[in-house]
């Protein structure tokens, strides 16, 4: 390793608290959400309870679940996803969420609904079809009919009951997953979204769904109870699509989703170093607390490199010292890091006390145990 690695001093801007309502985190650095398919039959054990206690215990500031799908019949791909309803589900959340602050965490509960990403012989549920605004997949195909109002109506209660759920659980706040081409970003994205009633039409109609769902959530939760949005770009069947294609878009996008009470916003994109739109060096998390006003949490390939991640001036400027200029800039107020959290618990630990010569790079594997 070269001698101008980071030193702990230079990484003083991680070790600021920061706070979202009610909920101050001690650090600026967020455990991403990760799906682990981990809870047989929708229901965490004591391993999913131990497993997010270690990255509370070794000083992660917010720890954001894997997505837990809301009460409706076709939420879930996988009878190995967390549910956030039923009495074992919840009991099991309990536990997590106990052994979380015993460790001296914070969590916030991701709810989830995957849309049309799944098919009508999944498990749980087989025979129930695939819900979508227009019930086409990402690629355009027919794959369900489109959903009712009375269908939306449904599917707005269930967040709002989980969200109502989450806070009697005592998660520190909750994350609407709003992006990668699930249910709500399918009602955001034209390709999959070709309604013509009050939830579907341009930019700004196309975000009634998930402002709805926000305003549901926001009315069964304390006013400082703090409700974050994850959207992206991105979607899993298409790297390079685009929701927005400038600012503008970017600003009337934001500003229904505000309105109805996001307090955050968690802005995915799969490097977190680049810009979002030509003609500008701002990242996606910049110019998204620029235009909406709101806290953002950056995320995308954080410490993926491993050891070299700590370099000053990685060679191509995406490494730690990156990160300490996206919050010295006030890009973001939150980084969030995946799969390196997976494969070391302590990196942050580490990073804190100087231990470079400590750190384990991510490695594939670590996806098949939950450790």
């Amino acid at each position: 390793m070269s001698g101008n690695t980071l030193v702990p001093n230079a990484v003083e801007a991680l070790f600021r608290p920061f706070t979202i309502g009610r909920l101050t985190v001690p650090n600026r650095v967020v455990m991403a959400p990760m799906t682990r398919n981990y809870s047989p039959d929708g229901v965490p054990g004591p391993d999913v309870a131990a497993y997010y206690a270690r990255r509370a215990a070794h000083g992660i500031g917010l720890i954001i679940t894997e997505g837990t799908v809301v009460d409706h019949p076709a939420s879930a791909s996988s009878p190995r996803v967390p549910r956030l309803f039923g009495a074992a589900p919840l009991s099991g959340w309990a536990d997590v969420v106990s052994a979380v602050h015993a460790a001296g965490g914070r969590i916030a509960s991701q709810l989830w609904h995957v849309g049309t990403d799944r098919t009508v012989d999944d498990q749980p549920n087989p025979g129930v079809p695939p819900i979508g605004p227009s019930g086409l997949s990402l690629t355009g195909e027919p794959v369900a009919e489109p959903m009712t109002e009375t269908e939306i109506e449904q599917v707005i209660a269930a967040f709002a009951r989980a969200a109502a759920d989450a806070q009697r659980l005592g998660f520190d706040g909750i994350e609407l997953h709003a992006g990668h081409g699930y249910l709500i970003d399918q009602f955001f994205w034209e390709r999959t979204n070709r309604r013509t009633d009050r939830y579907g039409g341009d930019l700004v109609a196309r975000t009634r769904f998930a402002a709805d769902i926000v305003a549901a959530c926001r009315s069964v939760v304390a006013p400082d109870y703090p409700i974050i949005l994850r959207f992206s770009q991105w979607k899993i069947s298409d790297y390079a699509a685009r929701l927005v294609e400038t600012p503008a878009d970017l600003a009337a996008f934001l500003a229904p989703l505000v309105a109805a009470g996001v307090d955050a916003f968690h802005c995915s994109t799969r490097r977190f170093w680049l810009p979002a739109f030509a003609g500008s060096p701002l990242t996606l998390a910049g110019w998204t607390r620029k235009l909406s006003g709101r806290p953002t949490i950056a995320v995308g390939s954080v410490g993926l490199d491993g050891t070299e991640f700590l370099e000053f001036r990685h060679a191509d400027n995406t490494g730690l010292q990156a990160v300490v200029d996206l919050l010295e800039r006030q890009e973001a107020d939150l980084v969030a890091a995946g799969r390196t959290l997976l494969t070391d618990p302590a990196w942050l630990e580490k990073i804190r006390s100087g231990r470079n010569d400590e750190l384990i790079p991510y490695r594939p594997e670590a996806l098949r145990s939950l450790t």
